[in-house]
């Protein structure tokens, strides 16, 4: 095709109107249906001898039925509140044309699966591959069992510097963890005052339906997402304006406060293991107990660490700088360096061997307050 036979590109403003198709053997009695049983509204119909088609409209859908002499079952999803008793029992209805109507409740509550508890270490491998995901940012997962569905850990990169290509929006979420390990993003939260930069060392949790935007990235970005539960809804919000007018730090989201904790300035006081020092993030108490978030790094000259067990759910590591070796209990010697992740399970007694100097690790733990007891790791181990 020469360049002068080239397709248009579709102009969307000239777009009036967007219809979902619903071909039908039954067109009255559907129409019936759809207007007196669900409660959709009739907006136009025709040719008026013998309609043949009808656009109606409701429940922010818009369906054109089609006479048809084929069936075609379509299927529309709707969301209602008390999806069992909305129709006395059964979750899908079927019209008399033979469309699917499936029914789902309108708030589902979020559930966390239980956990799925192993020791594993995800190594980060140059020239590993990275999916794209939402907005064009890559992904890399560092928890690829999702233990079960209870988390998801990713390491999300944006190569160029700019804007970012996102919306408001928010996540159904228990806890979410936004961590700047290298660059700096420009980010806008509701409620939370004007944009600000995240950089190298600080992080957010994003409270359960915050509205917020990635606005602006440097280029080569690197952050630690950490969602719990793995699988959740991502919402986009087309109303909201951010930033909003109000600005309220104290804020309540469904039990979560937001939080925005700086690197430069914060203290750093001795860690739960020896020869370890860490900084707090106050996410703890932000989130009433659910999480906890710190930042330990290796004291140099310190004698060796004990081996550590603990007494919580998940404790999630990723190893931001340096180096050591991760010595299980029962099982073999783990090798790690800056990018690996780990996680380690509750009651597993585990040592940290041969720290480097520079060591430095992201701590994500649920709850957010735990127990840590030392212990010899068995000779025959």
């Amino acid at each position: 095709m020469s360049e002068s036979e080239a397709a248009p590109t579709p102009d969307p403003e000239r777009i009036r109107r967007a219809e979902i198709v619903l071909p039908t053997t039954a067109f009255d009695a559907d129409l019936t249906f759809f207007t007196r049983e669900l409660a959709f509204r009739l907006d136009r119909i025709w040719p008026a001898d013998r309609p043949s088609r009808a656009a109606i409209s409701g429940h922010g859908t818009q369906v054109l039925l089609e006479r048809s002499p084929a069936l075609a079952p379509g299927r529309l999803r709707l969301e209602v509140e008390d999806a069992e008793a909305f129709a006395g029992g059964p979750l899908e209805l079927r019209t008399p044309g033979g469309h699917h109507i499936a029914l789902a409740p309108a708030d589902p509550p979020l559930h966390v699966p239980e956990t799925r508890h192993r020791f594993g270490v995800q190594r980060h491998r140059e020239g590993e591959s990275w999916g794209v995901g939402r907005a064009g940012m890559l992904y890399r997962d560092l928890l690829p069992d999702r233990l079960g569905g209870a988390m998801i850990a990713s390491h999300i990169r944006i190569e160029e510097a700019g804007p970012v290509p996102d919306a408001v929006h928010f996540h159904a979420v228990a806890f979410q963890l936004i961590f700047c390990h290298r660059g700096w993003v420009r980010l806008v939260y509701e409620d939370q005052g004007p944009p600000f930069v995240l950089g190298a060392g600080d992080c957010v949790i994003q409270p359960p339906e915050i509205r917020h935007r990635v606005l602006e990235a440097s280029g080569g970005v690197e952050v630690i997402e950490i969602g719990v539960p793995a699988e959740h809804l991502t919402t986009l919000d087309h109303d909201l304006a951010l930033p909003t007018p109000d600005h309220r730090p104290d804020r309540d989201f469904a039990g979560t406060r937001f939080v925005l904790h700086r690197e430069a300035g914060a203290r750093w006081e001795p860690w739960r293991i020896p020869g370890f020092e860490a900084r707090e993030t106050g996410i703890a108490a932000a989130t009433r107990g659910l999480a906890g978030v710190r930042i330990a790094r290796r004291i140099p000259g310190s004698p060796r660490s004990p081996a550590a067990r603990h007494d919580g759910d998940i404790l999630f590591g990723f190893v931001r700088s340096g180096s050591m070796t991760l010595r299980p209990a029962g099982g073999p010697e783990e090798s790690v360096s800056a990018g690996d992740a780990f996680v380690v399970p509750p009651g597993l007694l585990i040592r940290f061997r041969h720290p480097s100097d520079d060591l430095e690790i992201l701590e994500v733990a649920l709850p957010g307050r735990f127990r840590t007891e030392f212990g010899p790791i068995p000779s025959n181990s």
